[in-house]
C-alpha cells in the first residue's frame, strides 16, 4: 500500500513539474462588460449576504476558479483585441459582436461546451442571431427592446396625441416648439458613436428599409434608407430635436427626459429603472410604438449581447476545460442567479426558465416580452457588421454637417463590395 501511495505522489509531482494541471484544477479567464453601476458589485463585490457571483460559483464548483474582470463598454474592444494579439484571449467573453472572432477561427462552437438542456432553454430567435453557416458560435447573454417613451404631462399640456406616423411626429414636434418656445426639446436623437447605429435602425426600419435586403445582402443605400435618414436629419434641422445629436448619447437624452426637458425619446425597457436611480421623480411617462412612415410597419429594435468561448490549444485537458465552461454557463443562467442579474440591470431575459419569475415579480414585464417577440435585430452575424456599424454612424454625422445622405451611404455600400 505504501508503494502504491508513493507511486501516486510521484505521478502528481511529475504533472506539477511539467506544468500539466489536474482535470479538476481549472482557472477560467472571464471578461464581463459593465452594464451599469451594479455590474461590478454583482459579480465581484459584497452583497447583502456577504457573497457575489464569483464566490458563489466557486463554492458550488470545487476545483474551478474564476479570474473574472468587469470591463467598461468603452474599453472592452481594445482590451479583447490586445489580449488576442498577445495570444491571451479570455476563456469566456461577454460582448455584443462575435462574427469576426468566429471567422478568424478563434471561437469554439457552442455545441462543444453548452449542455443540451441549457441550450434548449434559450429563445430560438436569439440563438439564430449567432449562427454562421449552420454553426452556433455564441449564446445570448441578455436583451433589451426599444419603445417610444413620451412625457404624458407635456403632451397633455400642449394638447397633442402620441404620434404614430412620421407626419404626426412633425406636427406634434412643431406644436411643442411653439408652446414651450425652446424650453423643451420635442424629440430625442442619438447619432453618437455610442448608439448611432440604433438611430439608423429606428428610421430605416420605420420606412420598410434595412441594413440588408430580402436575400441577406447589404443594402445600405436603398431608396428607403436614404429617405429615412434624410427625414431624421430634417427633424434636427427644423429644431425638433436635442441640439447636438452627434455628441449627446442616449444617457444624456434619458437625463433630459427624466428632468422634463425632452418630450419624447426612443429608449430601452431599462429607462424607468434609470430615471428612478437618478432621482427623477416628477416625470409622468407612457410608452408607445415607435412612429413609422405612412403605410409602413412600426418595428422595435432588439439589442442582444452574447457569451462566447475562445479556443485554447494550450489547455492540458480540453474536455475538462469545456466542461468547466459549461458549468459556468449553467450556473449563470440558473434562475436563482440569472433572474437577479437581469432584473437588477433592467434587461430582458434570454432563457425561458427566467420568464415566469420575472413576470410574477412585475406583471408589466409581459408587455416587454411581447415587444421583444416582434422586434428586429442588427445583422451582427455578418462579418462586415463592425464596419457597417461605424459606417452608418459616420454617414449620419456627416449628414448632420450638410453632407449628402445618398452619397455617404453609397460610398459605404461600395466599400463593402470591393
Amino acid at each position: 500500500m505504501k508503494k502504491i501511495i508513493a507511486l501516486i505522489l510521484a505521478a502528481l509531482m511529475v504533472l506539477s513539474c511539467t506544468g500539466m494541471a489536474l482535470a479538476d484544477d481549472i482557472t477560467l479567464d472571464v471578461i464581463i462588460c459593465q452594464y451599469g453601476p451594479n455590474t461590478n458589485n454583482w459579480f465581484l463585490g459584497t452583497g447583502m449576504d456577504g457573497t457575489n457571483f464569483v464566490s458563489k460559483f466557486e463554492a458550488a464548483n470545487p476545483g474551478i476558479k474564476l479570474n473574472l474582470e468587469v470591463v467598461s463598454w468603452n474599453d472592452v474592444y481594445t482590451v479583447v483585441d490586445t489580449r488576442i494579439a498577445n495570444n491571451n484571449a479570455p476563456d469566456i467573453l461577454n460582448i455584443d459582436v462575435f462574427a469576426n472572432y468566429a471567422n478568424d477561427g478563434l471561437l469554439m462552437p457552442v455545441s462543444d461546451y453548452c449542455p443540451e438542456e441549457l441550450f434548449n432553454d434559450f429563445f430560438p430567435s436569439f440563438i439564430d442571431q449567432s449562427v454562421i453557416d449552420g454553426t452556433v458560435w455564441a449564446v445570448p447573454d441578455l436583451a433589451s427592446a426599444r419603445a417610444l417613451y413620451v412625457n404624458a404631462d407635456i403632451l397633455a399640456e400642449v394638447g397633442v396625441e402620441v404620434p404614430a406616423t412620421w407626419a404626426e411626429l412633425e406636427d406634434v414636434a412643431a406644436a411643442i416648439v411653439d408652446f414651450y418656445n425652446g424650453e423643451v426639446y420635442p424629440w430625442g436623437i442619438d447619432m453618437t458613436t455610442d448608439e448611432g447605429q440604433a438611430a439608423f435602425a429606428y428610421y430605416v426600419w420605420g420606412n420598410n428599409g434595412g441594413f440588408v435586403d430580402a436575400e441577406g445582402n447589404w443594402a445600405l443605400n436603398s431608396e428607403a434608407n436614404v429617405e429615412a435618414i434624410n427625414y431624421a436629419i430634417g427633424l434636427v434641422n427644423k429644431g425638433y430635436t436635442n441640439p447636438n445629436p452627434a455628441t449627446q448619447t442616449r444617457y444624456d437624452l434619458q437625463d433630459m427626459f427624466g428632468a422634463g426637458k425632452l418630450a419624447m425619446v426612443i429608449a430601452p425597457n431599462s429607462l424607468p429603472s434609470y430615471i428612478a436611480e437618478k432621482g427623477y421623480t416628477n416625470v409622468n411617462y407612457a410608452t408607445a410604438a415607435i412612429p413609422a412612415n405612412d403605410g409602413c410597419t412600426s418595428s422595435s429594435v432588439g439589442v442582444m449581447d452574447r457569451v462566447m468561448a475562445f479556443k485554447d490549444d494550450t489547455a492540458a485537458d480540453q474536455a475538462a476545460r469545456n466542461e468547466a465552461i459549461g458549468k459556468f454557463l449553467t450556473f449563470f443562467y440558473d434562475p436563482e442567479n440569472y433572474v437577479g442579474w437581469v432584473s437588477m440591470e433592467g434587461f430582458l431575459p434570454a432563457v425561458n426558465s427566467a420568464v415566469g419569475a420575472l413576470v410574477e415579480a412585475d406583471p408589466s414585464f409581459q408587455a416587454w416580452l411581447d415587444v421583444l417577440a416582434s422586434c428586429q435585430f442588427y445583422p451582427t452575424a455578418m462579418a462586415d457588421w463592425d464596419a457597417v456599424k461605424q459606417g452608418v454612424i459616420k454617414a449620419e454625422q456627416e449628414a448632420l454637417t450638410g453632407a449628402d445622405v445618398a452619397a455617404q451611404l453609397t460610398a459605404l455600400q461600395e466599400s463593402l463590395t470591393k
